[in-house]
């Protein structure tokens, strides 16, 4: 907050008057209602009235506070409904995060058009949707910069710019797109940065100038739920260990963190041979494997997701009660974002810290923690209750859920608690039916119809590694 209050030149005690002399009375309610929540949080308030009114805004706040409707809301308030085409660009580092934001766009029923670009999607479904432009246009950097070099979009209406979780994009290395990208936006007048992460040097490309910082990353560590224990791994590989571990949490689900692409698929690949149902994730993946992977660890048809950083943030999936660092990052900010998938808002987790003494020991960690106790007695997990059920049919086809629920509960007998979390893309469906249901559904749908048409229904793949993969 401090440094909030040097960029405004005004004591820390003034900090609110500052703003009520801005526009504060919202009535944001039926908006609050279709999310599911009752009031905004203060630093969704500052922001909204920081973004509203000035030029060139960089948000800091961390991981789980609500960044992403404290940006979304003023800039609702500032689209025009007789524009026909792009008014704001919001550029995000990964496709995860995008579509986290068209959601809660979605979810907010503001009535304006939004629609997601990104790498592995479809390029022809992307320019046929732009041909009705929306309002809200949200993309990776290189997807916007391919769509900009084919002229799939006006760029002369877009006045708004948000660059959201801007410093995963530049580690991602998006210097050269996001320059050419805003670059051609000739007209800007509103650019918000937004960060997890402070004390990030601000491109000059951005053309951000001497932004109004709102700070709202504690200077120190604010007392939360989350505990830490570290367990020893006696061997340097720490894969019995990693078992152990995971048959001691209680058949609960676990996100595992490790620094390697390789060492994810490996971790997957041993668990599953010993009965543990998990799946990884991570940059190296196509498209259709990471999302297949992600919605099979959401709807609980996979307990365990092995990732490497690319999960800490910016993804749609649930909190958990416990998160492992099989690797310990080096950076102490993934670090914190990888713990801040679990113990958010008044939930309470537990990271597990997997440690060999030939590590380096890193500065950030406090190794007087308290110590597990494994023991190699403890039984595998539970398997899973439920199984992915994949339909080849989406959105595009006009289906929805509902349509899904009604024809698995009279064509394929389901009752009310066999069906699990349903998930409709553009052409494809995901459903969790309980595993004792299966076998039932598929032979009892096989030859029947979803409005009055015959879709693919069956088990969806686990996520492997590639056939060529294996004998490398």
């Amino acid at each position: 907050m401090e440094l909030l209050c040097e960029t405004l030149k005004i004591g820390t005690a003034n900090y609110f008057d500052y703003f009520c002399g801005m526009n504060t009375t919202h009535n944001f309610n039926p908006i609050l209602s279709n999310l599911g929540i009752s009031a905004l949080n203060e630093m969704q308030e500052v922001s909204h009235d920081a973004i509203i009114n000035e030029n060139n805004v960089l948000l800091l706040s961390p991981t789980g506070s609500g960044k992403t409707l404290a940006f979304l809301l003023p800039l609702f308030e500032l689209l025009q409904p007789e524009i026909l085409s792009v008014q704001c660009l919001i550029l995000v580092p990964s496709r995860e995060l995008g579509l986290q934001i068209e959601q809660v766009w979605k979810k907010m029923g503001t009535g304006y058009k939004v629609n997601v670009c990104y790498g592995g999607h479809s390029i022809d479904t992307e320019i046929k949707n732009l041909s009705n432009p929306p309002a809200i246009l949200i993309g990776t950097p290189g997807r916007i910069a391919d769509h900009i070099d084919r002229g799939t979009f006006r760029l002369d209406k877009i006045q708004t710019l948000v660059l959201d979780e801007f410093d995963k994009s530049l580690q991602l290395g998006f210097h050269e797109q996001m320059s050419f990208v805003i670059g051609k936006l000739s007209k800007l007048n509103k650019r918000v940065l937004v960060s997890a992460t402070s004390g990030i040097e601000i491109p000059k490309y951005t053309r951000v100038v001497n932004p109004l910082v709102l700070d709202f990353i504690p200077e120190t560590k604010e007392e939360n739920n989350l505990s830490l224990q570290m367990v020893i791994s006696k061997e340097r590989d720490k894969l019995m260990t990693l078992f152990q571990l995971i048959c001691s949490l209680k058949s609960e689900a676990a996100i595992i963190f490790c620094n390697h692409r390789d060492a994810a698929e490996r971790i997957s690949d041993t668990l599953n041979e010993k009965g543990i149902y998990a799946t990884y994730y991570h940059g190296g993946m196509d498209q259709e494997e990471r999302e297949r992977a992600l919605i099979q660890f959401r709807n609980g048809s996979m307990s365990y997701l092995i990732t490497t950083d690319l999960a800490a943030r910016g993804l749609d999936i649930p909190e958990m009660k416990h998160v492992i660092h099989y690797h310990l990052p080096l950076k102490e900010e993934e670090f914190t974002h990888r713990n801040g998938r679990t113990a958010r808002m008044l939930a309470s987790g537990t990271a597990y810290l997997i440690v060999n003494e030939s590590e380096k020991k890193l500065d950030y960690i406090d190794y007087s923690m308290p110590v597990l106790e494994l023991s190699s007695s403890a039984t595998l997990p539970k398997p899973p209750q439920f199984q992915t059920i994949y339909i080849s049919g989406g959105k595009k086809n006009k289906l929805n859920k509902i349509d899904i629920v009604g024809f698995f509960s009279q064509k394929g007998k389901l009752e009310k608690g066999d069906l699990g979390l349903i998930e409709v893309k553009d052409f494809i469906s995901f459903a969790a039916v309980k595993y004792n249901k299966v076998k039932d559904l598929l032979r009892l749908v096989k030859d029947e119809k979803m409005k009055g048409k015959k879709f693919k229904i069956e088990v969806a793949r686990k996520v492997i590694k590639k056939e060529e993969d294996l004998f490398l």
